[in-house]
């Protein structure tokens, strides 16, 4: 059997009380956060994984799902990997191809390029670990030189 679980999220102490108190003599679960906690929530992967196991939508207001005249209702749809555009590169994505860019600029250098990236050498040696990337095959490049 499925439970009902209500997200509150507010600063106001006595409407989570309050909702915690009506709602739990109705077998459902709430879950309260403070606008901040919520805001460092949606920010952490695991926390928006968790929210969403098994929720279709997020309900906004104070009251149960309405719609209007128009149409318009108060569901949100909670934002998925799906909904996000694929022209988007991800930072790891990113990351990787600063290092190569940096690696081969530099010859293959690995101190030089990490001073240029503004992070360690070791930090950079775990990077290239991280990212397959091979340093070697930068020495070996010939570098064309614009006259």
């Amino acid at each position: 059997m499925s439970r009902t679980v209500m997200i509150v999220v507010s600063d106001n102490q006595e409407t989570i009380e309050n909702a915690k108190k009506y709602w739990e003599q109705h077998d459902v679960t709430v879950q309260a956060y403070s606008s901040s906690q919520w805001r460092e929530g949606l920010d952490n992967a695991f926390f928006r994984q968790q929210l969403t196991a098994g929720v279709p939508a997020l309900i906004s207001g104070n009251s149960p799902v309405t719609t209007d005249n128009t149409g318009h209702s108060n569901l949100i749809q909670f934002p998925t990997p799906s909904a996000t555009s694929s022209n988007v590169q991800k930072m790891e994505e990113m990351e990787a191809h600063a290092i190569e860019n940096a690696i081969v600029q530099y010859k293959g250098n690995l101190t030089e390029a990490a001073k240029a990236l503004g992070i360690g050498r070791a930090t950079l040696y775990r990077k290239v670990k991280q990212y397959h990337i091979d340093p070697s095959a930068a020495r070996k490049k010939k570098t064309v030189v614009a006259a």
